[in-house]
C-alpha cells in the first residue's frame, strides 16, 4: 500500500485536492491516471479509499469512494517530552523512528543545559507525516511547540510519569521494570538534553510526581534515549 496524507474530515463522494508535493508524487512518480485507486489517511484514524479525479501534478484531485475507520493499534497513550539536540539531523531521526515505532505526542523541551532553543516546527511536522505514511499508520502524533521545562511540567496530565536521567540514585530502577502495562494507560516520559537534566530540574520533576528511571548502564545520546524509551514502552505492552 502507498499511503497519502490529507487533513480532510471527508464523506463519501467528497472531492479534495492534494498539496503540491503529494500531487507530484502521485502523478509524476507513481504515474497514477484518472480512475486509479489511491489510499489516503487524515491522521485521525480514517482510511480514505479514493480515485484520481484529475491528473494535475501540482493540484491532483481525488474523489472519496469508501471510508474505513482504523482503530488505534496501541492500547496506551505515550507522550515524550524531549530536548532537541544541537545537531538538527539527530532530532529529526528521533522524530522519524519514534513515529514508526509508535508515539502519540511529542513536546520539545527547553532545559537548563539545552543547546538548541529554536526548532523548525513545519519541517518536523513533515517528517512525522512521512514516517506515519511509511509505517502505514492512521493516527498522526501530536507535535507541540518548543516548551520551557517548568511549563511542560505544569501542563502535564495525569498518568504514569517518568524522568530519565543519568544521575546516581539509590532507588532508581529501569524504565521497563517500572512500567505498568495495564490497558489504557497514559505514559509521560521526560528525556533530557545532551548535558542531562540539572539537579534542580530533576527535583522539580519529582515534585510533579515524575519517577526517576534509568535507560540502562550505557550513557545514551538524547535521540537514542528517546527512541529506546519509546521501544521499551512498545515492548512492555506487546509482551
Amino acid at each position: 500500500m502507498q499511503l497519502f496524507f490529507h487533513h480532510i474530515q471527508a464523506k463519501v463522494h467528497d472531492v479534495f485536492q492534494l498539496d503540491a508535493e503529494e500531487s507530484r508524487h502521485l502523478i509524476k512518480v507513481l504515474r497514477k491516471k484518472i480512475g486509479d485507486e489511491v489510499q489516503v489517511t487524515n491522521g485521525k484514524g480514517q482510511l480514505l479509499e479514493c480515485e484520481v479525479n484529475t491528473e494535475n501534478p501540482k493540484k491532483a484531485q481525488l474523489k472519496v469512494i469508501r471510508l474505513v475507520d482504523k482503530p488505534k493499534q496501541r492500547d496506551y497513550y505515550l507522550h515524550v517530552y524531549i530536548a532537541p539536540t544541537k545537531t538538527n539531523d539527530r532530532f529529526e531521526f528521533f522524530l522519524e523512528k519514534a513515529t514508526e515505532i509508535g508515539i502519540d505526542e511529542i513536546t520539545p523541551l527547553v532545559c537548563e543545559h539545552s543547546e538548541r532553543k529554536k526548532i523548525k516546527l513545519v519541517r518536523y511536522q513533515k517528517i512525522i507525516v512521512s514516517a506515519m505514511k511509511q509505517s502505514l499508520q492512521f493516527h498522526l502524533p501530536k507535535l507541540n511547540d518548543l516548551t520551557l521545562f517548568s511549563e511542560a511540567l505544569q501542563q502535564s496530565k495525569t498518568g504514569e510519569n517518568y524522568v530519565a536521567h543519568c544521575e546516581e540514585e539509590k532507588q532508581k530502577k529501569l524504565l521497563f521494570s517500572e512500567l505498568n502495562s495495564a490497558p489504557g494507560k497514559r505514559i509521560n516520559i521526560l528525556i533530557g538534553p545532551e548535558g542531562d537534566f540539572s539537579p534542580s530540574e530533576i527535583n522539580l520533576a519529582k515534585s510533579y510526581d515524575f519517577t526517576p528511571v534509568s535507560l540502562g548502564k550505557n550513557r545514551l545520546r538524547t535521540e537514542t534515549a528517546g527512541i529506546f524509551a519509546v521501544q521499551q514502552v512498545a515492548t512492555k505492552f506487546e509482551s
